[in-house]
């Protein structure tokens, strides 16, 4: 599993549609010996989560929606992964420089790095907002 995107994921996401991108950021937190997410683990995401809302929001991204993962309805795969949060974006180069930003990597990127062990990120194209229809 990732923690980052390979050049190829970044070419084929700047090359989506144009407009507001949601992101959907899915996450799988690191686990202690005994195979349980510790509340120290835990609390560094929500660190990270609280910090990078906030700072999305001072730049004019939108939050849309965050919440624990507490079980998988239909398909497999998902089980490991414990919490998701959606955003939404003017733009993909709007999304590429706030995640880039240096000030963030700094910070409370650290808390990430504390407790991400790997996530999917999902850019999305609304329906009616650009070729999804």
């Amino acid at each position: 599993m990732a923690k980052m995107p390979t050049p190829e994921q970044i070419t084929e996401f700047i090359g989506g549609p144009d407009g507001p991108v949601v992101m959907c950021n899915i996450l799988k937190l690191k686990r202690n010996a005994d195979g349980v997410v510790d509340p120290e683990t835990f609390q560094e995401m929500m660190v990270y989560a609280n910090g990078m809302r906030e700072y999305v929001q001072r730049n004019g991204a939108e939050f849309v929606f965050g919440g624990l993962i507490d079980s998988q309805l239909v398909g497999d795969g998902a089980q490991d992964f414990q919490i998701m949060s959606m955003m939404r974006y003017p733009s993909r180069e709007v999304f590429l420089k706030l995640a880039g930003d240096p000030e963030i990597a700094a910070t409370i990127g650290k808390n990430r790095d504390i407790a991400l062990e790997s996530q999917w990120l999902l850019a999305m194209t609304e329906f009616g907002a650009g070729t999804a229809q």
